[in-house]
């Protein structure tokens, strides 16, 4: 699949502005973002690429910034190549957890270790959202637990659980460089029992897990939590992340009206991850 990269010029630049920008321009088609020192680099199929979204976006942009773009059409393309020369370091999370790419030497030890290989899909472990996620996956009880990793990305959540455990697992994604990308990085780990689907919330209708993990976006999770909380198990779990502090209320609200709780929440660097049980 061919990709469009659009980077991002950002005047005064901060790190929340770019997170912001990276977190609306995932609401437009876009599924993969590289920072750099003044700038954000973010990629879309260009089946999906709109420009006059990304206009559209950058004039109701909620900070005051100046934000420039130039477009570049780009072929598919060695991926972990590209990872290797510039951007993947390995993460320790806690004392259990590392994630690592198959390139990295001298990775510290640890009782769960991860492999990826991210090519374009989001999910190494760098973002705050994902390794928030992570963190309460290191806490829960997974064993014998039937699991869902909504938005899987690379499938870093769902292999994860199941060397925790887990049962039965289900990683779902609307991209397809996601799907493919988690099934090369389950066959990397040597895991079983995890079947990867291509699409969203409609594949779910029938379904039913102990706990889901979605880590999407703030608009996503208010649209599809319904039917998250329609096959999660009586006293089930579900997890949400990829939104900000401030979206907990909009958040909360919805859950409640789905008959989910909200129990705890943590944050790092503004974004948070939610734990929610249906009552």
């Amino acid at each position: 699949m061919d990709y469009v990269e659009v980077r991002f010029f950002i005047e005064p630049y901060e790190e929340y502005i770019s997170d912001v920008l990276a977190a609306e321009l995932g609401e437009i088609g876009f599924n993969s973002f590289v920072p750099a020192e003044k700038s954000l680099d973010a990629y879309a199929p260009k089946n999906i690429f709109d420009e006059a979204k990304v206009k559209s976006l950058l004039s109701d942009f909620p900070f005051e910034a100046s934000i420039e773009y130039q477009i570049t059409q780009i072929e598919s393309k060695n991926w972990n190549e590209e990872w290797e020369k510039h951007y993947f370091e390995p993460i320790v999370i806690g004392s259990d957890c590392v994630i690592h790419s198959s390139f990295h030497k001298d990775v510290p030890k640890a009782k769960y270790d991860i492999v990826i290989d991210p090519k374009m899909a989001f999910g190494t472990g760098h973002h705050e959202t994902t390794s928030l996620v992570i963190g309460q996956l290191l806490e829960m009880n997974l064993e014998g637990k039937t699991v869902l990793d909504m938005g899987c990305g690379t499938a870093v959540l769902a292999i994860l659980a199941a060397m925790r455990g887990a049962s039965q697992l289900l990683a779902i994604d609307i991209d397809t460089w996601c799907t493919d990308n988690s099934l090369e990085n389950i066959e990397i780990n040597k895991i079983t029992g995890i079947e990867v689907k291509l699409g969203g919330a409609e594949l779910l209708e029938g379904l039913h897990f102990d706990i889901i993990l979605a880590n999407i976006n703030r608009n996503i999770l208010l649209a599809d939590m319904q039917q998250y909380a329609s096959c999660l198990s009586a006293e089930g779990e579900l997890y949400m992340s990829g939104f900000y502090v401030e979206d907990i209320p909009l958040i909360e609200a919805e859950a409640n009206r789905n008959g989910l709780k909200l129990i705890d929440y943590k944050e790092k660097n503004k974004w948070v991850v939610v734990k929610t049980i249906k009552e």
